[in-house]
């Protein structure tokens, strides 16, 4: 992922953070598991990295991030469906039809959505294929009918779009274009969605993301902890140009539809000014640094979300929808990020 959500803990010993002094710590026991809104970011770098492997498109064709292509091998034949060569082998599909693959019996659509980076789509190392793309999204659409992209550089829109078509599966995407203080990436990331959206059309768009976490990131690096001072003020003003600029670019585009344009942030750091200016908002909102335990994540989580996210877009005229778009727990233990406030929480891990 192309954000730096991970480095407001520092190793001082005391591990306090912007990010968590924002935080309300309201230490209630779980009272229901999130259901709506929910996108698991942990869970989905294992399915995007350990999963996320090739099937060839049915023109015979590949696209891709990079100029290079998949390895050969050799298939493995299943009542006509291979496992595609030079890759895992993770899905079974016919060769010519992506849209016809085995599904798995122990994947359920249980998930509202998830959080997605395709292997290999992020600079300057851009190496994503269309192979991989499609077979995770083969994967992808059997337990959920909705992804977020984080950004659109080497061409991960394009291969996302491309892979739905071709698998012809029930899934929507929220398309991204990551911020950071270089306006000249901003507008080749909106430049490469438009050409996107002009090949694929909006069938499969839920919205466009602009910026994930910028306002925290702006923040932080001021030395400031809260998003109604002057940083996250400036901030905001930046990513308000920016998101009626990518408007600007749909409007221009006389499209069928109207599509939303939203941002994404750590929960703590939407304000007003970005409220106001936005049709929905991401809300990244993590337990796990709020120095909760695992028995009260679940509850933590849906407080924080209903009392600030929830609370704070409904404050405004335009009232943009909220939704968790990033939320999980650790799977495997850290001791540097043992949380020494809380006793034995480094076995809590799932």
């Amino acid at each position: 992922m192309q954000s730096d959500r991970h480095d407001y803990l520092n190793d001082s010993g005391d591990h306090t953070s912007p990010w968590l002094e924002g935080q309300q710590q309201e230490k209630k026991r779980a009272k229901m598991w999130i259901v709506g809104g929910c996108a698991a970011l942990l869970v989905i770098i294992a399915l995007g990295v350990g999963l996320g492997v090739g099937l060839s498109k049915k023109s015979g064709g590949s696209s891709s991030s990079s100029n290079s292509g998949s390895s050969g091998g050799s298939g493995t034949t299943t009542d006509g469906y291979v496992t595609i060569p030079g890759t895992a082998g993770v899905v079974k599909a016919d060769p010519s039809d992506p849209s016809k693959f085995d599904k798995d019996s122990r994947l359920k659509n249980s998930f509202y959505g998830f959080a997605y980076t395709p292997l290999g789509a992020l600079l300057p190392d851009c190496g994503a294929t269309q192979a991989n793309v499609t077979e995770d999204i083969q994967l992808l659409s059997q337990i959920t009918t909705r992804i977020r992209l984080y950004g659109a550089d080497c061409n991960q829109t394009a291969l996302v779009l491309q892979a739905i078509q071709d698998t012809k599966v029930n899934l929507e995407v929220f398309v991204g274009i990551y911020v950071n203080e270089d306006d000249a990436a901003y507008a080749r990331q909106r430049d490469l969605i438009k050409d996107a959206i002009t090949t694929y059309g909006t069938d499969h768009i839920a919205g466009v993301t602009v910026g994930n976490e910028f306002i925290l990131n702006s923040v932080t690096a001021a030395g400031e902890s809260d998003a109604t001072g002057t940083a996250g003020l400036n901030a905001a003003a930046n990513l308000t140009t920016k998101v009626q600029d990518t408007r600007s670019m749909l409007s221009g585009l006389s499209l069928s539809k109207t599509l939303p344009v939203g941002t994404s942030d750590a929960g703590a750091y939407f304000n007003t000014p970005i409220l106001e200016a936005i049709d929905y908002g991401l809300a990244n909102v993590h337990p796990w640094f709020a120095k909760t335990t695992i028995n009260d994540a679940a509850g933590w989580t849906y407080d924080f979300f209903q009392q600030t996210n929830v609370a704070q877009a409904n404050a405004v005229s335009n009232k943009p929808a909220m939704y968790i778009a990033e939320t999980g727990w650790p799977t495997v233990r850290t001791t540097r990020l043992c949380f020494v406030t809380i006793p034995k929480s480094c076995g809590l891990e799932l």
